[in-house]
């Protein structure tokens, strides 16, 4: 097995070209290539699944302990020819001082040589110090070798590789030379996501064929290659057979969902029907709804042309079925939207309007407490500090003083600084994201309820034919 995590000295120094270049040329070559992401990232993952045809997972010291790491690592990777791990940020960077949750903290945690990539533009002699000092800085994460990025030519290459020859020990596993067609286009809030992208197979293979003809693979695999066999791990328990139904819209518009909660959502019973909510005229048959994050400010208008859907969801919602909404989801639930002086209507469930700003709103991570309006709130709930992430640029406007509130923000911003998850009737529609790993199982809890409105809704007519 070859594992290894591709890291930089800072972001923006071209390591996601190069990790989904290195998964899809890996993948090509007939290797199984498993990839992660680390941190809370949804758009990457989306890149690097498309490259290997195998979902990438992410790994996240905020929202899973450690041993949960080193757990879904293992649970993942077992099989694969090849583990690659795409960090964020820089090599060093992190949260606190002592940089438990910075990549090299995960380096050393999954026990994973660090395969640089260095953005070289407007650098010779330099390039020397700055490797030597990300040696120097933790002797106990081991550089297994630079690739260089953005290069302005082949007599750029042959400066640079002579000075690190010369001053280091690390060799060079490649050279990518600035390409504009290799590029993938970023908005205000990361990469365009795969969904958006007519192009995202086209880039991928010029991706490939780039990593191909600028990285010796064959040394790369050499320095990567570990003998230790990734530790056994107790199985998933198995999904329990289909009792209610979830629809999910997964479209251009809505897309920031994470394998893991499609997994839990089914071993907890449900069936998972997916719709599109700019094609569809009508809702899948389903006892509970999910809308997740994306972009609908980019596809307001055909969000709106879709009356015929937001009149369904909007009449399910009155009716009370279970729905959950994240992010672009509450978005699309508020009565507007209105982005670069355009306002359009959205579904109306929740009785404010949403606006987007130039700058974040909210953005980090974030520690809810769940409160007595939570619809899917056990005993003890709030006792729980539920950790989460969110990064809005929009806000919503006008929820009036009688606004329900699921969380108490004990650390982000949500939908005012204080409180975040607006509930009406069974909705619960928050800014803030959550993942069903480690301590709190949303999925699981979602379906319980769901389940529960259910069986209730069915026992009604009963009860009613006894009373009369």
């Amino acid at each position: 097995m070859h594992r290894f995590l591709v890291s930089a000295a800072h972001k923006s120094s071209g390591k996601t070209t190069v990790s989904i270049g290195l998964a899809a040329e890996l993948s090509r070559r007939g290797l199984t290539v498993q990839t992660f992401k680390k941190g809370p990232d949804y758009i990457d993952p989306m890149w690097l699944s498309a490259a290997t045809g195998r979902s990438c997972r992410n790994l996240d010291f905020n929202l899973s302990a450690p041993e949960q790491l080193r757990i879904e690592f293992a649970r993942h990777g077992a099989g694969a020819d090849i583990c690659l791990v795409e960090g964020n940020k820089g090599l060093y960077d992190g949260l606190d001082l002592q940089g438990r949750n910075s990549n090299a903290a995960l380096a050393q945690l999954l026990d994973l040589p660090v395969v640089l990539v260095l953005d070289a533009r407007g650098m010779t002699r330099g390039v020397a110090p700055l490797i030597l000092g990300y040696q120097a800085f933790d002797r106990s994460i081991r550089i297994a070798g630079v690739i260089l990025s953005r290069l302005g030519g082949a007599r750029h290459e042959a400066k640079l590789r002579a000075v690190i020859e010369h001053y280091t020990d690390v060799p060079v596993l490649g050279a990518m030379h600035e390409d504009p067609r290799l590029g993938i286009a970023e908005r205000h809030i990361g990469l365009t996501p795969t969904s958006e992208d007519d192009l995202a197979q086209t880039r991928i293979a010029l991706l490939a064929a780039a990593v191909a003809r600028q990285v010796d693979l064959e040394r790369l695999l050499a320095a990567t290659r570990s003998s230790a066999p990734l530790p056994a791990v107790a199985p998933l328990a198995r999904p329990v057979r289909a009792s209610v139904r979830v629809g999910i819209a997964r479209d251009r518009a809505f897309g920031f969902y994470y394998p893991d909660d499609f997994e839990a959502l089914e071993r907890a019973g449900a069936e998972l029907v997916f719709f599109d909510t700019l094609r569809d005229a009508r809702l899948p048959s389903m006892d509970g709804l999910i809308i997740g994050g994306g972009f609908p400010e980019l596809f307001m208008r055909e969000l709106e042309a879709n009356a015929a859907l937001r009149g369904e969801i909007l009449t399910a919602i009155e009716a009370g079925m279970p729905a959950y909404a994240e992010c672009g989801g509450l978005m699309y639930l508020a009565r507007s939207l209105s982005w670069r002086g355009d306002t359009r209507r959205m579904v109306g469930a929740i009785p404010g309007d949403v606006v987007m700003h130039e700058r974040p709103v909210g953005r980090g991570y974030v520690r809810l407490a769940a409160t007595e309006a939570h619809p899917w709130r056990d005993r003890g709930d709030g006792e729980v500090e539920i950790p989460a992430h969110e990064f809005h640029y929009s806000s919503i406007e006008g929820l009036g003083p009688n606004a329900r509130f699921a969380y108490r923000v004990a650390r982000g911003f949500g939908i005012d600084g204080k409180a975040d998850g607006i509930v009406v009737n069974n909705l619960l529609a928050t800014y803030s994201h959550l993942r069903s790993i480690g301590n709190y199982d949303w999925a699981a809890r979602f379906v319980v309820f769901v389940r529960r409105r259910g069986e209730e809704r069915n026992a009604a007519p009963a009860l009613l034919s006894a009373v009369y």
